[in-house]
């Protein structure tokens, strides 16, 4: 749609009109000679005071008036309006720890499917949908074992997180189970947001290994921030190896001290079933803003003038030249 940033400079558009009726015409003072037989030589005609008024011709100034509409046009701004542009804030800010220890690799996760296959590729199935589904939250991920890495800071580019959660593989970040250590660079992430809507999900298939901070110390300074802790446990708790044996005391322990939920996940149904409560759960409307892109056009009528401009001094000067016949001839 085509709009006037300034229509109202439009209304100097009949100004010349009041400059004809208003203004005398110009006089000006130019050399003659006089002839002792001009009255006998001019009978019959009117005789003024000596003032010359050149005429006005239609194409003239109807070539001026187009040039003073284009100036008053470039001062106006023409500009076009594009279709409304939305676009919606941040509702809340979620970040993904998963587990990606060795004990990950192992294959008792059913998919959707129904197919037998290793947690890891079951929690990544899932989390996959859960990413692609952010329509006005900012999602990030942490990965964790040996010790916590930030895979992906706080973005709404859901395209890049599934990529590089895609990447994953068991035993990348060491083979232990570092849970407090994991909640502690959450926390850390989370000082730089500015929305009050702050949710971590700890996703572990066993208990914690010698973080430098208990899960639960963990747990209440992330409570103190405002960050509000849901847990899921993948492994079997009643596993028989110590590292493999989720701990399920301590994941609850944690959601119960933020404010959050404690879910068990065996098969990739059930895993979204839990994103789907959680979403539910926290699920706050992110407020929007609209605006029209506008793309100036005032070059337009900027360059027609100065095109008039430069074809009216070239026809003057080759209505010059046509009037000097002999000149350029030898």
């Amino acid at each position: 749609m085509l709009e006037l940033a300034f229509p109202w400079v439009l209304v100097a558009l009949p100004l010349p009109l009041l400059v004809l009726w208003l203004a005398p015409p110009r006089r000006e003072v130019v050399e003659a000679i006089r002839f002792p037989f001009f009255e006998g030589a001019s009978a019959g005609l009117d005789k003024g005071e000596g003032a010359v008024v050149p005429a006005r011709s239609s194409p003239r100034m109807a070539f001026v008036w187009a040039l003073w509409a284009l100036v008053l046009l470039t001062l106006a701004r023409p500009q076009w309006v594009g279709e409304p542009v939305e676009r919606t804030e941040t509702a809340r800010d979620v970040m993904l720890a998963v587990d990606i220890s060795g004990s990950m690799r192992t294959r008792d996760f059913i998919g959707a499917d129904g197919i037998r296959g290793s947690r890891l590729d079951g929690v990544k199935a899932v989390l996959d949908g859960f990413i692609a589904d952010r329509r006005d939250d900012r999602v990030g991920l942490i990965v964790f074992g040996d010790a916590p890495y930030t895979l992906v800071p706080f973005t709404r580019d859901t395209a890049a997180a599934r990529t590089l959660l895609a990447t994953l593989e068991p035993g990348m970040a060491g083979q232990n189970t570092m849970l407090g250590d994991a909640i502690g660079l959450a926390i850390r992430s989370f000082e730089a947001s500015k929305v009050e809507s702050r949710i971590l999900i700890l996703l572990s298939d066993g208990s914690d290994t010698g973080s430098r901070m208990a899960p639960k110390s963990a747990a209440e300074i992330a409570s103190q921030n405002g960050v509000v802790i849901h847990t899921i446990a993948v492994g079997d708790p009643e596993a028989s190896g110590d590292d493999d044996k989720v701990d399920i005391a301590t994941l609850q322990a944690i959601a119960s001290a933020t404010g959050g939920d404690f879910n068990r996940a065996e098969d990739a149904v059930g895993l979204a079933a839990i994103y789907a409560r959680i979403d539910a759960a926290g699920a706050r409307q992110g407020a929007t803003t609209s605006w029209r892109p506008r793309t100036p056009l005032s070059a337009f009528p900027a360059a027609a003038f100065a095109a008039l401009v430069i074809l009216a001094r070239a026809a003057m000067l080759l209505t010059a030249r046509a009037r000097r016949p002999g000149e350029g001839t030898s």
